[in-house]
């Protein structure tokens, strides 16, 4: 997370990444980038702090990247949400108040909603016991949180280990389960934006979705409403157990889910081999016109590029634009950009997140 938080250069900076996205796909003749802006302040909603001690008192710290002798001490985090920033010190005084809750506390992990729930995590460098629960329960009731506290393999869940989102997505409400320590998007108002910009660009559909990389199915969800059936990917266990519940909570029924990777995938799907994790989905009834990618930074594998390269179009959500750009010079070959956009999910940083739309050159 960027320390430097300079709203006045906001524009600057977000007009920096629009020409550097545009360069990047100058080559692939993409049209001009939709550019989706992010609220200057109070914008994200994770925050982890490691607690810095001087005389045995516990201070919120951070660090530049690269050096973790250099503490930067603070009371408030602009470009955390006004929840976070509202419990930061209250939290910290009961913890430096209550031996019990205070004793060995290294770091103090936040995760909040758009509506204001708040999940926080108490790291800790010495086991925990029954001991810790009762001064634990009554901060969070007096906080009006769920806590959590954690130690090297443990993990003391008082109520739930989740919070619930709410996303407003072309005038419907989704929830979705946010588990903690579960990957989620920071930036919620922004997320919305490419949750919305992604149902603009899929359309209306008489036909099906292949979708790799669904995560805890936040594209999965509003993307459902606009194809026939949908088949959803992902590896990691937990984020298939997040999905499936989401999937229940919102009635989402034309979803099949399987947790297969994508080189799985694309092995399956080619007939090279069958898996257990498949047994009673006929894969032969889907009818796939759009593909759906949401990879890791490393972008897609080559594989995946060429399973992807065999559909009508390719839906592309990228975290990394150096690797998108390297993932078009193959995907140009057989299908053209139509649509691209910048969603700015991480200001005062470098990161930022982009989606393309390509079509089949053969249909277009």
């Amino acid at each position: 997370m960027s320390t430097a938080f300079q709203p006045e250069q906001y524009d600057a900076q977000l007009n920096e990444k629009r020409e550097r996205l545009k360069a990047l796909l100058a080559p692939f003749s993409a049209p001009e980038p939709d550019v989706f802006e992010s609220a200057r302040e109070h914008f994200r909603l994770r925050a982890e702090f490691r607690l810095w001690y001087e005389a045995g008192v516990p201070y919120y710290a951070m660090f530049e990247q690269g050096d973790k002798r250099s503490p930067i001490l603070i009371e408030q985090l602009p470009i955390a949400s006004r929840r976070i920033n509202a419990l930061m010190m209250p939290l910290l005084e009961a913890c430096k108040a209550d031996p019990v809750l205070g004793r060995k506390l290294f770091q103090i992990e936040f995760l909040t909603t758009l509506s204001g729930q708040a999940l926080i995590t108490l790291c800790y460098h010495r086991p925990l016991d029954d001991s810790w629960d009762a001064p634990a329960k009554a901060l969070a009731e007096q906080l009006g949180v769920q806590l959590i506290g954690r130690s090297r393999g443990q993990k003391r869940v008082l109520q739930s280990d989740h919070v619930t989102e709410t996303l407003e997505v072309a005038g419907r409400q989704w929830h979705y389960q946010q588990i903690e320590g579960g990957f989620t998007q920071p930036n919620g108002e922004v997320n919305q934006h490419m949750l919305s910009w992604a149902l603009d660009a899929a359309g209306e559909n008489d036909d099906d979705l292949l979708e790799l990389y669904c995560g805890n199915g936040n594209f999965t969800l509003p993307l459902s409403t606009r194809f026939r059936r949908v088949l959803a990917t992902e590896l990691a266990k937990s984020s298939v157990r997040a999905a499936q519940e989401n999937l229940q909570i919102n009635a989402v029924e034309n979803v099949t889910l399987v947790r297969l990777a994508s080189e799985e995938v694309t092995q399956a799907l080619t007939g090279v081999r069958p898996f257990r994790r498949l047994q009673g989905i006929d894969l032969s009834g889907f009818k796939f016109g759009t593909v759906f990618v949401d990879p890791p930074r490393a972008g897609l594998d080559p594989a995946t590029l060429e399973l992807v390269k065999g559909y009508r179009r390719i839906l592309y959500i990228s975290c990394n634009p150096e690797t998108l750009a390297e993932n078009l010079q193959e995907l140009t070959k057989t299908h053209r950009v139509v649509r691209c956009a910048l969603f700015d999910q991480f200001p005062y940083t470098h990161h930022m997140e982009s989606g393309v739309l390509l079509e089949s050159i053969q249909t277009t």
